[in-house]
C-alpha cells in the first residue's frame, strides 16, 4: 500500500503561480509512475501530466503544455506540479496517483492508477 499527501493548492489570481506537492508513504520501495488528475465541478476527473518512475519521461495535457512542469525526488519520496500563468479554467480540486509501473512512459488515463490522494484545491480568479 501507499499513501499520497497533496499540498500546495489554495487561491491565486490569474497569471500567478502555484507549486503542489505530492508526498508518498508506505510501499516507496517499487517503481511508481506518479500523475496528477484535476476535477471540477460537474467535470470528469482528467489527466494533467504524468512522470515515470525514473523521471526520464513526462507527458502532458495540451492544456498544461507551457505552463505546468512536473518532477519528482525519489529521494524523498516526492512529486511536484509547478503551475504558472494559471487560468480560472485551471480552478479544481488536484489529485495526486500512482501505479506501479517499472517501465518508460506514463500512463494516462485514471482507471490504470492505483493509489490516491485526497485532492487539494487550487482557485484561480479572475
Amino acid at each position: 500500500q501507499v499513501q499520497l499527501v497533496e499540498s500546495g493548492g489554495g487561491l491565486v489570481q490569474a497569471g500567478g503561480s502555484l507549486r503542489l506537492s505530492c508526498a508518498a508513504s508506505g510501499r516507496t520501495n517499487s517503481k511508481y509512475a506518479m500523475a496528477w488528475f484535476r476535477q471540477a465541478p460537474g467535470k470528469e476527473r482528467e489527466f494533467v501530466t504524468g512522470i515515470s518512475w525514473s523521471g526520464g519521461s513526462t507527458n502532458y495535457a495540451d492544456s498544461a503544455k507551457g505552463r505546468f512542469t512536473i518532477s519528482r525526488d525519489n529521494a524523498k519520496n516526492t512529486v511536484y506540479l509547478q503551475m504558472n500563468s494559471l487560468k480560472p479554467e485551471d480552478t479544481a480540486v488536484y489529485y495526486c496517483a500512482a501505479r506501479e509501473f517499472p517501465f518508460a512512459g506514463v500512463p494516462t488515463t485514471s482507471s490504470r492508477f492505483d493509489y490516491w490522494g485526497q485532492g487539494t484545491q487550487v482557485t484561480v480568479s479572475s
